[in-house]
């Protein structure tokens, strides 16, 4: 086995769990292990993976409060955790419903020349390797899962060694699920066991940060196999006079602070037209002081701690930068320690522009930098003034005139008159704009067909010589 890694705890600091990686020997010797099991789930056909599918989900039900302690522990939050839980139940349920449709054998088609016909067959990729963060450890460890399962794939997952600790009573679900058991494993490790696993699966799916999603790009693209990243983002909100205040400020404190801020689409900037500025300004302030920090045990209040220390650090730089470059902080504004734990209450900032970190990276906090706009396109220009392109949100009395700023925002996914729909509506395919991602969409149909390659057979029906054959007569 591979050196023991320590695993911090959020709410405490103190290291409380160790995780083992695998060496590479066994890591290849698991890939070629899934890659030979994987012959038998696709052949079984779609009914037996959605029946094996559900079987696992009535495991996990079994099993829900050993699973969700585990994602307590590892995130240090309470209510998002059994969101998290509950969203991955429900996928399972959703993606079994879709998948018959979406995989349904296509009808012979006649083509251009009336002697062939064209059949197509979806192929499965043998092997699919998932690499996840820590911010949803859960969720997102299955998000691509599930419906490559469904597509016949096996799969291997490596999720972050900063939030492992749900992985081992996940993995004893699956024992009452031998068929599922024989195509689907978790592994513990590092960033080094991600790199190895990329070299022994069939295509990549990876969600984090941009440096570490180029770094997963070139080493697929080495191998010459798919890779879809998912990235970081800078989501940015653009509010109209028009808009409703109330409802734009509870909507963009929700998409700002959900999950303490750690989502790669919350919002992390906020442009507000300079009439209604003040305002905007002082019912954002009134409504983020009402929360509290779920502490000192977790069912107190709903902001929980930062889940990764490096990530702490980000932030508290990120506020020390706008703060000595003319921010106001009108709360929150520092990260705190309370009893080992790492905490930022929620933070409004005003007078920010451009050459602060926190208008221009990513801060994956609980941090709302407002700026004012005075024309329109002033405000377009500056959402669009990013490396990022994931999603966004716009405000405006009127659907059209949303839909018209909307257009015309560099972004995979606009909520109009909301925040952070992406999180909870998945029909929608979106691609990642700019650095914020690679390949298909992980939303809607393409998110099962990615894990499938298309082959054409072109059946000629009629004994005849083709016109372009050569004349051997």
């Amino acid at each position: 086995m591979g050196v023991q890694l320590n695993v911090r705890n959020p709410r405490t600091g103190n290291v409380d769990y160790w995780i083992t990686p695998p060496t590479s020997e066994q890591l290849a010797a698991e890939c070629t292990r899934l890659r030979e099991a994987q012959i038998a789930w696709q052949q079984g056909g779609l009914e037996q993976r959605i029946e094996a599918l559900q079987q696992w989900k009535q495991a996990i039900l079994s099993q829900k409060d050993e699973i969700t302690n585990a994602l307590v522990t590892d995130t240090g939050r309470l209510s998002v955790s059994i969101l998290e839980i509950d969203s991955f139940i429900s996928s399972i349920d959703r993606w079994c419903r879709l998948a018959p449709g979406l995989l349904a054998k296509e009808d012979e088609k006649v083509t251009v020349i009336p002697v062939i016909r064209l059949r197509q067959e979806c192929v499965p990729y043998p092997l699919v390797g998932v690499i996840s963060p820590w911010n949803f450890p859960l969720l997102l460890s299955t998000i691509d899962t599930i419906p490559a399962l469904l597509a016949g794939c096996a799969v291997i997952v490596k999720p972050s060694e900063i939030a492992p600790r749900f992985i081992q009573p996940l993995v004893k679900t699956l024992a009452s699920v031998p068929k599922l058991r024989d195509v689907l494993t978790y592994v513990e490790g590092a960033g080094e066991t991600g790199e190895a696993l990329i070299e022994g699966v069939d295509l990549v799916c990876f969600t984090g940060s941009v440096a570490t999603g180029r770094k997963v790009a070139e080493v697929a693209a080495r191998r010459f196999i798919p890779a879809f990243l998912e990235l970081g983002g800078k989501d940015p909100a653009i509010v109209l006079e028009s808009a409703d205040l109330e409802l734009a400020t509870s909507a963009l404190l929700w998409g700002s602070v959900v999950n303490t801020g750690q989502s790669c689409l919350s919002i992390e900037r906020i442009y507000v037209s300079q009439s209604i500025f003040e305002t905007f300004i002082e019912k954002l302030v009134n409504k983020a002081q009402r929360l509290q920090l779920a502490y000192p045990s977790v069912e107190n209040g709903e902001i929980g701690p930062i889940i990764a220390q490096r990530q702490a650090d980000i932030i508290a730089e990120h506020l020390q930068d706008a703060v000595a470059k003319g921010a106001v902080v009108h709360c929150g504004g520092k990260v705190e320690e309370l009893d080992g734990g790492l905490w930022c209450r929620p933070t409004v900032l005003s007078q920010v522009n451009h050459s602060m970190k926190v208008m221009t990276e990513e801060t994956f906090g609980p941090i709302m930098p407002v700026m004012l706009f005075s024309m329109i396109e002033d405000a377009i220009a500056l959402a669009n003034d990013t490396i990022y392109g994931l999603s966004a949100a716009v405000f405006a009395g009127e659907q059209a005139e949303a839909l018209d700023v909307a257009s015309r925002i560099d972004a995979g996914a606009i909520s109009i008159n909301d925040a952070g729909l992406t999180a909870l509506i998945h029909e929608g395919e979106k691609n990642a704009f700019k650095l914020s991602g690679m390949g298909g969409s992980r939303m809607g149909a393409a998110a099962l067909k990615r894990f499938m390659r298309k082959k054409a057979f072109l059946v000629k029906t009629g004994a005849v010589p083709d016109p372009w054959w050569f004349n051997t007569q």
